[in-house]
């Protein structure tokens, strides 16, 4: 009996899908199947510095390893530092600037990757959340200020001429130097350039209904630090809150998270400036700026 040419022609090309591959062949597949690119988030070293690392694993053979260390501005990113390597493995680093970072890594056979986003403000182990950027409460959009320190509020008091700081900004800097000595770090001092920084903050956040370290143009805390005149330095840092009545509520409420407490309780800073703003609706803004100098 003669067989349907259909039922042949199937045998056929199953024969042909089935025939054995090449040990090439076999171990490229095994290679695109095991092989991935790691890339680290950037972070602060103890030595203030930008590091982050990239790596190739599981890989058969060795290839171009590219990292590229990105700075989060307004419009195209720009690299701040790239490297590339054949060994596998590459660690990056650079001096550390305030700003938001993230990495990317690919090889030439196109495994690209990419880290998380980190704001980084040069204190070690700095990231996202860490020491330099926690925020107690939900943060809303940031919006904008001016480039100059924004007015105060009206709502706001205002210290008295030849001091530095309100009687409730000048009780949280007591409290933040009664739990310094309970650490053993020593006093804090109520920085005139800080505390205009960080009243500068409070009563933008106020005036314009937000609450966030980013400012509505982009600054950081850095950024409006110098803008208060504070040159100099060796380490920054600032804690913010949002509707805490009294200075021992937003002291508690600091002390209470891990990011903030490590900011009130690092050692290494000398200078402190507090700020404290009012909405109109009552609602309290509060600002700790911290510097080494």
């Amino acid at each position: 009996m003669r067989r349907p040419l259909g039922v042949l022609a199937a045998a056929v090309s199953l024969a042909a899908i089935a025939a054995p591959v090449s040990a090439a062949q076999a171990a490229a597949a095994s290679e695109t199947a095991r092989c991935r690119v790691s890339v680290a988030k950037p972070q602060v070293s103890d030595t203030l510095k930008i590091q982050t690392s990239a790596a190739r694993r599981g890989c058969f053979n060795s290839a171009l390893l590219r990292i590229r260390i990105l700075r989060a501005v307004p419009g195209k990113d720009p690299v701040v530092k790239s490297g590339a390597t054949r060994k596998g493995r590459l660690t990056l680093t650079l001096a550390c600037a305030p700003g938001t970072y993230y990495a990317t890594a690919t090889d030439y056979r196109g495994r690209p990757v990419k880290s998380k986003a980190v704001k980084l403000t040069c204190t070690p182990g700095s990231g996202t959340p860490g020491p330099g950027t926690p925020t107690p409460s939900p943060s809303t959009p940031a919006p904008s200020p001016s480039t100059t320190a924004p007015a105060p509020n009206p709502t706001t008091s205002t210290p008295s001429t030849g001091t530095v700081g309100t009687a409730e900004e000048n009780e949280v800097v007591a409290l933040v130097n009664a739990e310094r000595a309970k650490g053993g770090c020593s006093a804090v001092k109520h920085d005139p350039q800080l505390r205009a920084a960080a009243f500068g903050h409070s009563a933008d956040m106020a005036a314009k209904n937000y609450f966030s370290h980013t400012s509505q143009d982009g600054r950081s805390f850095m950024d409006r630090i110098r803008a208060a005149g504070f040159t100099g330095g060796s380490g920054w840092a600032e804690n913010i809150a949002k509707g805490q009545r009294t200075p021992a509520a937003v002291m508690q409420s600091w002390m209470n998270s891990s990011g903030h407490k490590a900011n009130i309780m690092n050692c290494k800073y000398n200078l402190i400036g507090v700020g404290l703003a009012k909405d109109s609706s009552g609602t309290l803004y509060w600002t700790q700026d911290f510097a080494a100098r």
